[in-house]
């Protein structure tokens, strides 16, 4: 399975110009990805710099035939005022900024997880939020093409499934950024209690699904934590009841250091200089079934830079 995590700023490069479908190709030549997870994807949000379109969601749906599309919005904001309408007029887009994730397995349930906001009055912030896919990844075949087939196994085993997760944490309150890696790890013992204690489904028409989850998880995307600051050393402690997560990348290149993530060549945004802050997590029972992960280190088509997770 192959899984591609970027920030891709609503598709603006190091240039500053928008255009999501150079974005898109750009992690077509990276990698042909089974899950692909984005961060800073908009819809309504016309004012960004570099003029992003109404809706990118739509955009990526119709640029990626074959994969479910799936949005979870962090910021929803009313609609700006535009030449002949009024910010609430019912025909005008509110202004919506989340995650994406596109899959070309079988998805079978989706959460939009709202993550902790406590209030900060010393640093601008939004609301966040976690985007979650069980899939089946039973239908992988060594082509990297899906089928249709429907795994019955909770578990991360050929034949089963595993949760992927992307999201985006705070990038200005340290405080928000804490309780939302806590928030990330709570989500996941909770999985793991459904996992041990499934319930069956009422029926098999209604709303209330088996609730059996796989303990199996990636966790990926913009935690705007630095490697070994204190969000990314609170993500890696051990969990009660289910397996810890472990740096994908790191496990990979042991004793090494990561390759930067943000600024690397925009250098406007980040005057700072460039630091590592995008990580995909697996839990550890995961650990033996890493075959690559590689921060790409060319592209300019974001001030992130991407990251490709291969398992076996």
């Amino acid at each position: 399975m192959k899984l591609l995590s970027w920030n891709v700023q609503w598709g603006r490069d190091a240039s500053g110009e928008v255009d999501i479908a150079r974005t898109v190709r750009e992690a077509q030549r990276l990698a042909d990805f089974d899950v692909l997870c984005l961060q800073e994807v908009t819809r309504g949000f016309r004012t960004l710099p570099g003029g992003p379109s109404d809706d990118q969601y739509a955009e990526l749906a119709a640029l990626l035939p074959g994969y479910t599309v799936i949005e979870a919005i962090g910021a929803d904001l009313p609609a700006a005022a535009s030449p002949g309408h009024s910010p609430t007029s019912g025909n005008v887009t509110r202004r919506q900024f989340g995650n994406a994730l596109a899959s070309r397995l079988p998805v079978q349930q989706v959460f939009r997880h709202a993550l902790p906001w406590p209030a900060d009055s010393t640093a601008p912030s939004m609301q966040r939020v976690a985007l979650e896919a069980v899939l089946d990844v039973s239908s992988v075949a060594t082509s990297g093409v899906a089928t249709s087939s429907v795994a019955t196994s909770g578990v991360a085993t050929p034949g089963g499934t595993l949760r992927v997760l992307v999201t985006h944490l705070e990038f200005y309150s340290l405080r928000q950024r804490l309780a939302q890696v806590d928030a990330l790890r709570r989500l996941q013992q909770e999985a793991a209690d459904h996992a041990a204690h499934p319930a069956p489904a009422e029926n098999d028409a209604g709303p209330f699904a088996r609730t059996a989850r796989p303990v199996s998880a990636i966790v990926c995307g913009d935690f705007n934590s630095a490697w070994q600051s204190e969000a990314y050393t609170r993500m890696l402690e051990p969990l009660a009841g289910s397996p810890a997560f472990v740096d994908a990348w790191t496990a990979l290149h042991e004793g090494e250091t990561p390759p930067h993530t943000a600024g690397v060549y925009d250098t406007a945004q980040w005057p700072d200089g460039p630091l590592t802050c995008d990580f995909v997590f697996v839990t550890e029972d995961l650990r033996p079934r890493l075959r690559r992960c590689e921060i790409d280190g060319a592209t300019r088509a974001s001030d992130h830079q991407p990251i490709v997770l291969e398992l076996n």
